[in-house]
């Protein structure tokens, strides 16, 4: 999701630049800084925006300049007049002092200095040309979040591999570890030399006990979502809010995982599953 774009067009004296990046976000949150002379097509331009890049935190700036100096600069005498009687009103009413050098604190105020060419009249063709640099620039990031794209899809597919061949070593400890759970409790009964105890019932209540241990329920889960985490990987476009909740059903299953395992060598598979999902958890945001 991000990405960043930039494009440039020359219209008459003009030199248009369009600058826009995108950030990850659950939703479009877009901001323009556009000139003042652009202003009434700004409802167009963020239709475009949307339209083509759907979701993230998207900034576009797009600045006009003149080519050379031939156009006349001159001091918007009624807004700098304005200004100077707002700042003496101010200065009155929270008793503060006034500037010292009233020509550097006003000239630097918005619209204080006019452009007498940018400030006429914008005309269609003009406008048609900024749509074209907003409409390259949003290109070039698209093509940025191609490329991101690809690598992503790389490196999903092989954190999902790095899961899958964890989960395939689960099942070489699974023998092992009941064993050591029922010798476990055994010797602790053996230990209470005093104590006369049922073997049947504690046969039931082993059989019991070990089914609660039982992961194999959580091993197909987590197999059907590694599996459904890579068939949505290839369904194309706008997958990365179904790619967060899959790896959020693969974190349950192997903290379930990890709850049940009862075996040193099963919580180090479990550790080792969930870093290569954390990696999963921060890069999915980056997905449309």
């Amino acid at each position: 999701m991000t990405g960043f774009g930039k494009a440039v067009a020359v219209f008459e004296n003009k030199k248009i630049t369009a600058e826009i990046k995108s950030l990850n976000s659950k939703q479009l949150d877009l901001s323009i800084r556009l000139p003042q002379c652009y202003r009434a097509s700004e409802l167009d331009f963020r239709n475009h925006i949307a339209k083509a890049l759907e979701r993230g935190k998207i900034d576009l700036y797009i600045y006009c300049e003149e080519i050379d100096s031939a156009s006349e600069h001159s001091i918007n005498i009624p807004v700098v007049k304005s200004y100077k009687q707002q700042i003496e009103a101010m200065a009155a009413q929270l008793n503060l002092p006034l500037p010292t050098d009233w020509y550097a604190t006003l000239l630097r105020l918005p619209d204080a200095i006019k452009t007498d060419s940018l400030a006429a009249e914008t005309s269609e063709e003009e406008i048609a040309t900024v749509s074209r640099v907003l409409a390259d620039a949003i290109a070039a990031l698209v093509e940025f979040r191609t490329q991101e794209g690809n690598r992503l899809h790389s490196f999903f597919k092989e954190k999902i591999a790095c899961i899958q061949e964890l989960l395939n070593q689960v099942q070489q400890y699974e023998a092992e570890r009941v064993a050591k759970i029922k010798g476990r409790i055994e010797d602790s009964l053996a230990k209470l030399e005093s104590i006369e105890f049922d073997h049947n019932r504690f046969e039931q209540e082993m059989i019991f006990y070990i089914e609660k241990l039982d992961i194999n329920e959580e091993k197909l889960r987590l197999q059907n979502h590694l599996d459904y985490f890579l068939a949505t990987l290839e369904n194309g476009h706008g997958q990365g809010k179904k790619l967060g909740f899959i790896s959020q059903e693969m974190g349950r299953e192997i903290n379930t995982l990890g709850s049940k395992a009862n075996q040193a060598d099963l919580q180090k598979l479990v550790v080792m599953m969930k870093d290569h999902l954390e990696q999963i958890k921060e890069q999915v945001l980056n997905v449309m």
